[in-house]
């Protein structure tokens, strides 16, 4: 990243100033951009132009609104930051399920159990399964009604980092200039790239198969999970009615056959693990599935001089425990309440705000990334003791209350 200071020339090009600028256009750009604002500072979204063959959205709406095959398992601390910034409310709750319990198998003939559920954790639900275009519909509309954030379409092609502020400077010529730059760009982070921020990258050499099907036995708001050798890690998500959502981790080999299947075979598939507790499972209409590469990625730093990573910028961890998207709310946390506690002569972007959100940040991130990247390892080890170990360990966490209320409590954000 270019760390010269501006010149006067340079900043006659400025096409906007505010106090933030934020780099995404999913879940976690629109939600910084709703938090920061709300707590009274200025906000420029700066998200990719729209492509003339982008999909339009479905005009349909409540039942007939076909389902997303991406769903996201948000957790309390989500729900909590969703419902101070009154997007919660602005979901469509009929496409919301709650997870009540969890039921988690080992793999072999007798695998290994452990279940979860929200009595124990004494709490009213686990969880909460949302589309992803019911989030993303809700943040929007409530972006909408933002005062101070202004939504700016565009491609960047440069960072400049001067005495007083960053700047992004766009392809077309415009200059977006702010006291503090948010990443919040996915796993392939440009903000990253551009800030010259090294990653730890570990492929997981699996696809995270994701569809929906209905299920013949009603699922009680029970999140299935089936960790195994062969075939990798899958889960079935509560949706409401009955239906459930997919995600199955699965090795590339098997990821490839698998879609080169129709949904009714990979229904059948599932049938090995799922028959006994939901029954026969369809296809939704109408079908679709999407496979989505799984790593690992754990960048050397989540902050740059006046730049701060949040979501998969910041960190990309596997899906097995559902928790990628509640990683980045926590950073958005973490980074407003880390600014509202900011001295009073010290600016947004200033290097110990951002050194405090990073500190903030560094205990959860990493036991959840040691906690996924551990049980993948774990889980993908095809030795017989091994899978004796592991077994043994799930049957014996099941009969301690006390620690797994602990893990159940941590996972839930509370």
């Amino acid at each position: 990243m270019s760390t010269q200071t501006n010149s006067s020339a340079h900043r006659h090009n400025v096409a906007r100033r505010s106090d933030v600028c934020i780099v995404g256009n999913g879940a976690i750009a629109k939600t910084a951009a709703l938090g920061l604002s709300q707590a009274g500072h200025s906000v420029t979204l700066l998200v990719p132009p729209a492509r003339p063959d982008a999909p339009q959205a479905s005009a349909a709406s409540g039942a007939d609104k076909p389902w997303d095959v991406r769903v996201y398992a948000l957790n309390h601390t989500a729900h909590t930051l969703l419902s101070s910034l009154k997007v919660w409310g602005a979901l469509d709750m009929a496409r919301v399920a709650p997870v009540d319990a969890m039921d988690v198998q080992g793999d072999g003939e007798r695998g290994g159990h452990l279940g979860f559920d929200a009595f124990g954790a004494h709490a009213g639900t686990l969880a909460w399964i949302v589309e992803d275009s019911n989030l993303n519909q809700a943040l929007d509309a409530a972006l909408r009604f933002a005062q101070n954030v202004e939504t700016v379409a565009g491609r960047a092609c440069r960072i400049v980092n001067g005495a007083d502020d960053v700047e992004v400077e766009l392809e077309d010529g415009r200059v977006l200039a702010a006291q503090l730059l948010v990443g919040a760009d996915g796993r392939e982070s440009w903000v990253r790239g551009q800030c010259d921020i090294g990653i730890d990258y570990r492929s997981y050499h699996q696809r995270g198969i994701v569809t929906n099907f209905s299920c013949e036995k009603p699922h009680h708001n029970v999140a299935y999970q089936w960790f195994t050798c062969k075939d990798g890690i899958i889960a079935l998500l509560p949706l409401p009615g009955d239906k459930v959502s997919l995600v199955w981790s699965a090795p590339e080999t098997l990821a490839d056959t698998i879609m080169s299947e129709s949904l009714g075979e990979l229904a059948i598939r599932l049938g090995e693990y799922a028959d006994d507790k939901l029954g026969l499972l369809k296809p939704l209409l109408p079908e679709a599935v999407k496979a989505i590469p799984l790593a690992l990625v754990r960048p050397h730093a989540l902050t740059a001089p006046r730049v701060a990573l949040v979501g998969d910028a910041a960190h990309a961890v596997h899906p097995l425990a559902g928790h990628g998207m509640n990683l980045g709310f926590g950073d958005i946390v973490d980074l407003l309440d880390t600014i509202a506690a900011r001295d009073a002569h010290q600016g947004i972007g200033d290097e110990r705000v951002l050194a405090r959100y990073a500190r903030a940040r560094k205990e959860d991130v990493m036991l959840m990334q040691l906690a996924t990247d551990g049980l993948e390892r774990l889980f993908g080890a095809n030795l017989e003791p091994v899978r004796v170990v592991r077994n043994f360990g799930l049957n014996l966490l099941d009969k301690l209350p006390l620690v797994k209320r602990r893990l159940i409590a941590h996972a839930m954000g509370r």
